[in-house]
C-alpha cells in the first residue's frame, strides 16, 4: 500500500513537473490523538504561491482522497522537532523524553516524502497549507473551505481532516522531507506511549528494521 502510493506520488511530480510526494499525518480525532486515524495524502509544490514567504509551499493534490492506513500499524519518522519555532531543526528521537509529549508524537508522525519534476527523491523543504496558502494569523481572510488541509478552527468544526503546518509548538511547522521511515505495531507503540517509555520499551528496538528508500526510483529497500 505504501510503496503503490510512493509510486502514484512520483508519478505525479513526472507528470506536472513540480514537487511532489506523500504526506502521513493523523486525521483530527475530537477523542485524543491515540484514537486517531493515520492517513497517506498526496501532496505537490504550490507553482504560484500566493505569499512570497511560502516558496516552499505544498497543498493537497486536486482529486484524489487520503489514503487511510491500517489501523493496526503506525508509521513513524523517528524524528522530532528540537525547537517550537516555525523554522527548527531536528533530531532522531533516542530517549523517552523524546516522545513523551502530544506535540513529539504528531510530530514523529506527520513527515512527507518528496520526487523531483525527474522522479528522483529529494530531500526538501516542506510546508503544508490550504489550497489558498492561508495561515492561521487575523490578516489572513477566513473564507477558505479546504477539505484536505486547513485552520486548527476548521478542522476541529469537521470543515477539514488535517491541521495545515502553522502549529509548530504543537508539532506541525516546515521541515525536511525524509527518506526512511519505521512502522510500527500500533498497539505495542500506543501501550508503551502511555507508559512514558515508548522509547525504551519499544522503539529502540526497531532501528534496525527501519525502511529506506532508493533515491533515484523511490522504491522500498531495507537497512
Amino acid at each position: 500500500m505504501i510503496s503503490a502510493a510512493l509510486t502514484t506520488a512520483r508519478s505525479i511530480a513526472a507528470k506536472e513537473q513540480r514537487y511532489a510526494g506523500v504526506r502521513f499525518q493523523l486525521a483530527y480525532n475530537s477523542q485524543g490523538i491515540l484514537k486517531a486515524s493515520q492517513y497517506m495524502i498526496f501532496i505537490h509544490k504550490e507553482s504560484n504561491p500566493k505569499y512570497d514567504s511560502l516558496s516552499d509551499e505544498f497543498h493537497a493534490v486536486d482529486g484524489i482522497e487520503p489514503l487511510k492506513l491500517p489501523e493496526s500499524i503506525i508509521v513513524t519518522d523517528l524524528r522530532y522537532r528540537t525547537k517550537s519555532e516555525i523554522y527548527p531543526g531536528s533530531e532522531a528521537i533516542k530517549g523517552d523524553d523524546n516522545i513523551d509529549e502530544t506535540k513529539e508524537l504528531i510530530d514523529t508522525t506527520t513527515f512527507s516524502i518528496i520526487f523531483s519534476p525527474s522522479g528522483r527523491m529529494v530531500n526538501h523543504d516542506v510546508r503544508v497549507r490550504n489550497r489558498d496558502g492561508e495561515g492561521d494569523y487575523p490578516s489572513y481572510d477566513n473564507e477558505i473551505r479546504d477539505e484536505i488541509f486547513n485552520k486548527m478552527a476548521k478542522v476541529v468544526a469537521g470543515i477539514a481532516m488535517f491541521y495545515q503546518d502553522d502549529y509548530a509548538g504543537y508539532g506541525l511547522g516546515k521541515e525536511k522531507s525524509c527518506n526512511s521511515f519505521v512502522i510500527c505495531d500500533r498497539l505495542k507503540f500506543q501501550q508503551s506511549y502511555e507508559r512514558g517509555k515508548a522509547y525504551s520499551e519499544y522503539l529502540k528496538d526497531l532501528e534496525d528494521s527501519k525502511v529506506y528508500l532508493n533515491p533515484h526510483t523511490g522504491n522500498i529497500i531495507k537497512n
